[in-house]
């Protein structure tokens, strides 16, 4: 007996077999993934006046910490992100090809600036402090201030000789604080490459001091 042949379905058969097979609705598709959200893009990239944006944000307070001076408060400036990454983004591109093994930050307000440049460098970060904070042997030194005089201290073990170092800090004034601290990085046998500074207050002279060491400040004032 010859074998029967098995007609192909029908097309009205075959549409049936594959809603069969497929859920209603068609196939599911692979669900989307969401767009990356950057909560803290590169900003200083965005932002035409970067400079301009920042200065509306320092607060000037009058005769403080003393009667006679205006103090430059820089706490509205940390309180926003977006200002804080333009004044690190612009800072560290200074030195973006150039190679810095340290970042030593002064207390306290240069313990700010100075740790997230020493991330973004990729630099150790060494703090000065005033007396009695650090634990270890330190080397200390003694300098005048605008309205006073002061002492600074630094591990003894925290730098290199001839180790390449950025010193931050978040005012120049006199400049005082900022040489005592490069004294520090030379007492070590290091090179201080450069100064930064958020704020400069030009009037003063600092700059003048840490010269002929290039000095940056982001802003500056009269």
């Amino acid at each position: 007996m010859a074998a029967r042949k098995r007609s192909a379905p029908k097309p009205k058969a075959r549409r049936e077999a594959r809603a069969k097979l497929t859920p209603r609705g068609g196939p599911k598709k692979a669900p989307k993934k969401p767009a990356a959200r950057h909560h803290l893009p590169h900003i200083a990239a965005e932002l035409v006046d970067g400079n301009s944006y920042v200065r509306k944000l320092i607060r000037e307070i009058p005769n403080f910490p003393q009667p006679g001076i205006l103090f430059k408060d820089i706490t509205p400036l940390l309180a926003n992100p977006k200002a804080f990454h333009i004044v690190l983004d612009a800072i560290a591109e200074r030195f973006m090809g150039e190679h810095i093994d340290a970042v030593v930050g002064i207390e306290s307000r240069g313990f700010i600036f100075g740790g997230a440049l020493a991330a973004r460098l990729n630099a150790s970060f060494v703090p000065v402090r005033k007396p009695g904070k650090l634990p270890y042997r330190t080397d200390k030194v003694s300098y005048s201030l605008e309205y006073g005089e002061s002492e600074l201290e630094m591990h003894r073990d925290s730098l290199s000789e001839g180790a390449r170092v950025l010193v931050v800090d978040d005012l120049l004034a006199t400049g005082g604080t900022a040489a005592a601290a490069g004294e520090l990085v030379h007492r070590q046998g290091a090179y201080v490459a450069a100064y930064a500074f958020v704020v400069e207050l030009r009037s003063l002279g600092g700059r003048e001091r840490l010269v002929p060491t290039p000095v940056i400040a982001f802003l500056q004032y009269d």
